[in-house]
């Protein structure tokens, strides 16, 4: 029997990839599972084929606090209590800095950073009395700044601040705050990557196709909540990156400069100059 079998667990920006992924997967073990999404119509879509007798559809804008505590508000009162919040949502970002506008960098925060503070906060005391876990799903971005990518790379490193110092705070409660950092993942997260003026790319520059599936990358995530891991970093180049970057700090700045300069339509290639 599932170790999730009957637990209450929210996920926010769940109508694709790896949310979409961990909300089915962990109805299949028996849990009944509360999702958001800001697209009411995709997240509805998401779900067409799933029983909704253990689902909660709630359309919500994780940026902005009203719409996180209704959402984390309606799940209890529909199912008395919360044993694992998931803070999935988040957006990216490929431009290079001094071309950025400031307001893509703020609309990265709002999602990636204070939706989860905002997630949280509501949602604490409900998972204190049951000793239940938060979990952020970051990113390598926020191991080790990627360029072209700033926004994304700070919203992440902001994310895993908070939750380190919200795990010690708590570290007597029973209550278990971990984060996990998929590497290259196949999803929608690039598509809808924010450019230089905070459009939407619509392309991405990786072959998805060999990339890691959403559904991997969930299973790996409800095996460490039921484990309660600490960390999660994922793919082989992803604890790579985070290796080099710890012993290494020189080298990785160049080996990450490389990698990113030879991405398809790379904002790096304006910085190259010949020697």
């Amino acid at each position: 029997m599932s170790l999730l079998k009957d637990k209450v667990i929210v996920i926010t920006g769940a109508s694709s990839g790896i949310g979409k992924a961990l909300a089915i997967q962990a109805m299949l073990l028996g849990a009944k599972v509360a999702v958001c999404a800001r697209n009411s119509e995709k997240l509805e879509a998401a779900f067409k084929d799933s029983l909704k007798t253990g689902l909660i559809i709630f359309q919500a804008d994780v940026s902005k606090e009203a719409d996180c505590k209704a959402f984390i508000d309606h799940t209890i009162l529909q199912w008395g209590r919360i044993d694992v919040l998931i803070n999935n949502a988040g957006i990216s970002m490929r431009a290079l800095f001094e071309d950025t506008d400031l307001s893509v960098l703020k609309e990265l925060m709002d999602v990636n950073f204070w939706g989860t503070v905002y997630c949280t906060h509501y949602a604490l005391p409900c998972i204190r009395k049951g000793n239940g876990v938060i979990v952020g799903v970051s990113s390598i971005a926020g191991n080790r700044g990627l360029p072209g990518r700033t926004g994304y790379s700070a919203s992440k490193y902001a994310m895993q601040g908070f939750l380190e110092a919200l795990r010690t705070e708590l570290l007597h409660t029973g209550t278990h705050v971990m984060w996990v950092s998929p590497g290259f993942t196949a999803s929608n997260i690039r598509n809808v990557a924010r450019s230089a003026d905070g459009s939407q790319q619509s392309e991405t520059p990786l072959e998805e196709n060999k990339l890691m599936s959403p559904e991997r990358c969930a299973k790996i995530i409800l095996d460490g909540i039921v484990r309660r891991r600490r960390t999660i970093v994922m793919t082989t180049q992803g604890k790579l990156a985070v290796w080099v970057n710890k012993i290494l700090p020189s080298l990785a700045d160049k080996l990450v400069y490389r990698h990113f300069l030879n991405e398809s339509g790379s904002p790096l290639s304006k910085t190259k100059t010949d020697r």
